[in-house]
């Protein structure tokens, strides 16, 4: 018997017991109908605006839709480049919400972040907005106190959880290899779509989950990522497609799962009183960021009057239940895409953290490379000293010639400490200790005594749960991190954009990779505005600078056997194990500066004048997953379909 046979053997029993522990499905309905009749129905507002903020983000959503025919919509779109204006964003579009607040995700965590929007849509619900909360379970609250809490808050606030392993919020380690071996596509069938909308009128989205480190708030590890504000007509696609996931089997009331069922079944449960506030790392942040989501001066000076008038929008989401073999390009990320990409004729800028194609994508950039005239195309990523995942990278490592020789990629590896970078280093309190653990969590806007969910037991705010390991890119803890050789505040590239000729402009949930095309749930949102594409093409051209990322270009050839030695990197780089070949073809440059040598493309006749070689693998301290690294680039290609 096969290893892989029995480790089947052992884990479809254990799926199936794991499966068939818990509440009947009697029971789970019954609890789901309990938390219905607790939730208290009793509003703070009786306005028709359910005492919204006034809006200057609103008021762009006005003005667009009375600008707006159905042939030639109009929209205002602001690109959130930063964490802090993207976190202000979110709590101000909350809090000016008159009807609906609709909130998407693949991570929520429970931290300072994850807590303060989550007061604020409950403050929300208070004063008379339905709240929706959708979000994938494998990296969501895992806490079923506060889940069961939830379930009954309000009767406006409604919270499901997305494909569930084996139906409970919580997934054990035992659950999570139990999952991987026994059932593998159903576990792999992950939604990726981040989504705030609020009214049905104006909508964000990007590659932002609710977690510290998104919005410049970790003092050890934070990412670079970019967020898309959208006011106007296209929000109704936008609602559409939450609706299709809200409705859908694979969304679960949390009330109905497993292991939060029982605690509102209990008679004895559910009737505790105000459940204790949280305690905070960063509370006065929490108390600074309120106060400026209710200045509408400075709302609109931050980030309404930072928004571009554009017309045609489009906003394309998979189906949840993905891979479908029936869904229509329109309604399939990676087909439209694709589809895209190839109508492109000078130049693709393409930014994505995992440098790993799909088939189809491969296929497609080599036949675009074969062109009479191909476009030139630009791609920021990763390099491994600032990627959290790094068998991803040994993965793209392992195909770097591929991209340059056959792709006729430029790229460029974005640095873990970048010079300039859109990341408020003063707010994430690396520097001055900002750590207050007697500071208690605010009050929610609009809700002075309002119910505020709790942490652990002892009152501090929940640690991310880490998973014995991951598959899925970013997650709850950086487990793929390598150590550096020095310390700082570390940036992780995480945005994925796109920009096709300087005419298309591209953001959304999509690494281009083929996780994201055959089991993930991606979004993304398409511009047709030249100013727009302009705009997004400088800041991801901003990332690739030489302040801010490494070169990758061909090494020097050897004096002796240069045509050998390729040939058999060619060779071994076919291999799905066994890449032992130790003489990459491609390898890390540094802009050396100076007036005689400005940034220049590989390509160019004095490149290696004005660039210096730093390896591989600069910043990093090889032992120990430097080695793996290269472990993952020798035998691990088999992965590549799931990282």
């Amino acid at each position: 018997m096969s290893v892989r046979s029995a480790w089947l053997l052992l884990a479809v029993p254990l799926a199936a017991v794991l499966a068939g522990c818990g509440p009947s499905r009697g029971e789970l309905r019954r609890a789901v109908d309990i938390a219905a009749e607790r939730a208290p129905s009793a509003i703070s507002c009786e306005a028709d605006d359910a005492c919204a903020l006034d809006s200057p983000l609103q008021a762009l959503a006005d003005r667009a839709f009375a600008d707006s025919t159905p042939e030639a919509p109009r929209h205002y779109v602001r690109l959130l480049e930063g964490g802090q204006e993207a976190l202000l964003a979110r709590i101000h579009m909350i809090r000016s919400a008159r009807r609906s607040v609709d909130l998407q995700s693949f991570i929520y965590a429970e931290d300072d972040s994850g807590y303060f929007l989550l007061a604020e849509l409950l403050a929300a619900a208070r004063r008379g907005v339905r709240v929706r909360v959708l979000l994938d379970q494998l990296y969501s609250p895992q806490d079923v106190e506060l889940l069961a809490h939830l379930a009954h808050a309000h009767a406006n606030f409604h919270m499901r959880f997305y494909n569930p392993t084996f139906g409970e919020a919580r997934t054990e380690p035992l659950e999570f290899a139990a999952g991987i071996l026994c059932c593998f596509f159903r576990f792999n069938q992950r939604m990726h779509n981040k989504l705030l909308l609020v009214d049905g009128r104006m909508g964000l989205t990007g590659g932002r989950n609710v977690q510290n480190r998104y919005f410049d708030w970790d003092p050890e590890f934070n990412y670079r990522d970019r967020d898309l504000l959208v006011a106007g007509p296209v929000a109704a696609d936008m609602q559409a497609s939450f609706d299709v996931f809200w409705n859908h089997p694979l969304s679960v009331p949390v009330a109905g799962l497993k292991d939060v069922a029982p605690l509102l079944l209990d008679p004895d449960h559910g009737e505790e009183g105000h459940l204790r506030a949280p305690t905070l790392t960063h509370a006065h942040r929490i108390l600074e960021m309120a106060s400026q989501a209710r200045d509408a001066g400075h709302v609109e000076a931050v980030l309404a009057a930072q928004a571009l008038p554009v017309g045609r929008v489009e906003y394309i989401s998979d189906l949840p239940g993905k891979p479908s073999r029936e869904a229509p390009p329109e309604l399939d990320t990676g087909q439209y895409l694709r589809g895209l990409i190839s109508a492109a004729e000078h130049e693709i800028v393409l930014q994505t953290p995992y440098l790993v194609f799909s088939r189809g994508a491969r296929r497609l950039f080599r036949e675009m490379h074969e062109r009479p005239r191909p476009p030139r195309v630009l791609v920021s990523s990763n390099s491994l000293a600032a990627t959290d995942a790094f068998p991803v990278y040994a993965l793209s490592h392992k195909y770097k010639r591929t991209y340059l020789r056959e792709f006729g990629f430029d790229i460029f590896e974005y640095r873990p400490f970048p010079a300039d970078a859109p990341i408020d280093l003063a707010a994430t309190g690396a520097a001055d200790g900002l750590d207050d653990p007697d500071a208690a969590a605010p009050p929610a806007q609009g809700d002075g005594d309002a119910e505020e969910p709790r942490g652990d037991g002892d009152g501090r705010a929940r640690r991310p749960r880490r998973l014995p390991f991951r598959l899925f890119g970013s997650a709850r803890g950086a487990d793929g991190m390598v150590p550096l050789e020095r310390a700082g505040v570390r940036i992780s590239m995480h945005a994925k954009s796109l920009v096709l000729d300087g005419e298309i402009g591209i953001v959304g949930t999509h690494n281009f990779d083929p996780r994201s095309d055959h089991h993930n749930t991606e979004s993304v949102v398409v511009v047709h505005d030249a100013a727009f594409a302009r705009a997004l093409r400088d800041e991801i051209l901003r990332d690739m600078a030489p302040e801010n990322a490494w070169t990758i270009a061909p090494r020097p050839k050897p004096p002796v056997f240069s045509g050998l030695a390729y040939s058999f990197g060619k060779l071994f780089e076919q291999l799905p194990l066994f890449d032992i070949w130790p003489w990459r073809y491609a390898t890390s440059w540094e802009h050396r500066g100076g007036p005689d040598c400005p940034p220049l493309p590989p390509d160019h006749p004095r490149f290696q004048a004005c660039y210096a070689q730093v390896g591989d693998f600069p910043g990093v301290k090889l032992e120990p997953k430097g080695i793996y690294t290269r472990i993952l680039t020798a035998f691990g290609a088999g992965l590549a379909p799931i990282l």
